[in-house]
């Protein structure tokens, strides 16, 4: 069972207005997976990758950096995302739900897509900061 949740929108957008990748991030606490006596907060995260370029892209690899409440930072670098490495057309989306075990019951994730056009250019889709928490930890 999942527990809470929030929403941002994050928008990357190149110069040229050739790329523009605009990412939703939603998150969750996820109650049943956590144990808050051995400091295991568990959260799901679901993005959602929009190209409103009119370029076709893919999607490369991933970059995150996930901090804890106490400023413990662990980074995370793989290709694609769960297992997939997605190829947008103009007006495509794609979604993926993933998640992140930090020790406090507050932290917060942020990173890139590395990303290459059709066009042979190849780009970061900056990810920025979002929060993960457990509900009624902020106020």
């Amino acid at each position: 069972m999942r527990v809470g949740g929030a929403s941002d929108k994050i928008c990357f957008m190149e110069e040229s207005k050739s790329y523009k990748i605009v990412i939703e991030v939603e998150t969750a606490f996820v109650e049943e997976q956590s144990d808050p006596s051995s400091a295991r907060y568990v959260f799901a995260y679901t993005i959602t990758i929009h190209n409103q370029g009119n370029i076709p892209v893919k999607l490369l690899n991933r970059h995150w950096v996930i901090t804890d409440g106490e400023g413990q930072v662990r980074e995370v670098h793989g290709q694609g995302v769960v297992g997939e490495q997605p190829y947008l057309k103009p007006g495509d989306q794609f979604c993926y739900t993933s998640g992140a075990m930090i020790e406090t019951p507050v932290g917060t994730m942020q990173g890139r897509y590395g990303m290459i056009g059709e066009d042979g250019v190849a780009f970061d889709a900056e990810i920025a900061a979002f929060t993960l928490a457990v509900p009624g930890c902020l106020h």
